[in-house]
This record gives C-alpha cells, sequence and structure tokens, in this order.
C-alpha cells in the first residue's frame, strides 16, 4: 500500500469521530417518530443508534474491565441515551426513590451525559443521571456559581428506564430528555451540541470513574474536555 492510500484510509477511520473543529465527535442518529421508553438493546430503535464508547479513566488511562457503551438517538422533540454498563459488584443507594430525582445521586452508581449548547459560555450546561434502579437526577450547571450542584432544583422534564441482567452482570438507563431543556434551537440535522458521557461505580473507598472524554482531573466538570455531540440523518 502506498503511502497516499494509508493517509486516505487513516483519514476515513477518524472522520467519524473527528469533526466539528478538531473536537472528537459522536452522533445521534434521527428516528422519524417517539417510541415507549424501553433499555432492550436489541429492539429496532436501537441498533442504528450512535455509539460512544466509555474506556478510559478520569486520567485517560485504559479501563477494560470497567468499559461501558452509550447508544444515542433523537427526534423532533427528544433526545434518548442507552447506557450499557457492565459490572462486577452493584453499589446501589438504600430504598430508592424513582417517583422523584434524587439529589446527590452521584454518590452511587451512576450513568450521566453532560450537554451543552452555549459554545460561547462553556461553564453553561446541563446534567443528567441515571442509576441502575431507575434513580435519576438533572441539573443546570453554572460552573461560575461556586455551589453549581445547587442546580439539581431545575427539572427538564427527562424520562428514564433501568433494568439490571444479573445473569449478565450489565445494568442498562435509558433516558428520553427533551431537546428544548437543552438548546434553544429547533432539533435540526446539523445541530451540534457539546458533551461529554460518563459512568461512575463503586464506593468512595473503591471508586470506578469511567469517562468517553477524560477529564484529566477528579471532577467531570472540566468543559474544555468535552466533546461534540451531532445530530444527524443516519
Amino acid at each position: 500500500m502506498n503511502g497516499l492510500a494509508k493517509t486516505l484510509l487513516a483519514f476515513l477511520a477518524c472522520a467519524g469521530t473527528a469533526l466539528a473543529g478538531g473536537k472528537p465527535t459522536v452522533k445521534a442518529v434521527f428516528a422519524s417518530g417517539d417510541v415507549p421508553l424501553n433499555t432492550d438493546a436489541s429492539t429496532a430503535f436501537w441498533p442504528s443508534a450512535g455509539i460512544a464508547s466509555l474506556e478510559k479513566d478520569t486520567q485517560g488511562k485504559d479501563v477494560p474491565n470497567f468499559h461501558g457503551e452509550v447508544r444515542m438517538r433523537w427526534t423532533r422533540d427528544n433526545l434518548y441515551f442507552l447506557f450499557i454498563c457492565p459490572y462486577d459488584d452493584l453499589y446501589l443507594k438504600p430504598a430508592p426513590n424513582t417517583r422523584q430525582e434524587t439529589n446527590e445521586l452521584w454518590n452511587w452508581d451512576v450513568a450521566e451525559a453532560f450537554i451543552g449548547s452555549d459554545f460561547k459560555d462553556i461553564k453553561r450546561y446541563k446534567e443528567f443521571e441515571i442509576s441502575p434502579q431507575g434513580e435519576w437526577v438533572d441539573l443546570d450547571i453554572d460552573l461560575h456559581n461556586p455551589h453549581h450542584e445547587e442546580g439539581w432544583k431545575w427539572n427538564s422534564g427527562m424520562e428514564v428506564s433501568a433494568r439490571i441482567d444479573q445473569t449478565a452482570h450489565v445494568w442498562y438507563g435509558a433516558m428520553r430528555i427533551p431537546y428544548s431543556a437543552i438548546d434553544s434551537r429547533p432539533a435540526a440535522a446539523g445541530n451540534i451540541l457539546r458533551i461529554n458521557l460518563f459512568r461512575s461505580q463503586g464506593p468512595a473507598a473503591a471508586r470506578h470513574e469511567i469517562a468517553w472524554r477524560p477529564p484529566m482531573s477528579n471532577s467531570f466538570h472540566v468543559p474544555e474536555r468535552f466533546g461534540r455531540l451531532a445530530l444527524v440523518k443516519k
């Protein structure tokens, strides 16, 4: 293979994840209509979704035993996420409440999506979390505020569904988030959002934190390290 062919192949391999000004990019694939929220990755809705892999710890090191996958779709009204999270043991909050949001859910096993539409003030974005038990919390993050965790009082209107497959040692968490809670624009192919994706597993003494884009910090809240989410037709 000559040098030109090798260069072309390398470009094509990177094209799916290196768009939007050089930032790594994942895709949410369009669905013509909304569907009941489900956690079955084999249903017709999920196989054609865009996929992000969670493979690194917060410092960028590989964590093959604690990886994860996120599938993403969009409709005219909503963004959908399906987190697929293999686990060894679960660290769950006792007496879960799935009827209202759970503040400080991040202290337990969770999957998280940080999403922003403001490219001028990157310290403003939204945070969405789901637990293996179907608990949830959403936050309006403003890092200009020293107590940005107070943003949990905001309500996006998100819906969630979760399932634990104890035989396979995998838990699934699905989110449906109103697009209007994230972006002032109508949902449309070509829209680009700022995003990072995470999952956390285990108690504080043995915590594993896995990222799509490693924040290179002990905190997930490093917006400079976010990548891009592109809304595409297919």
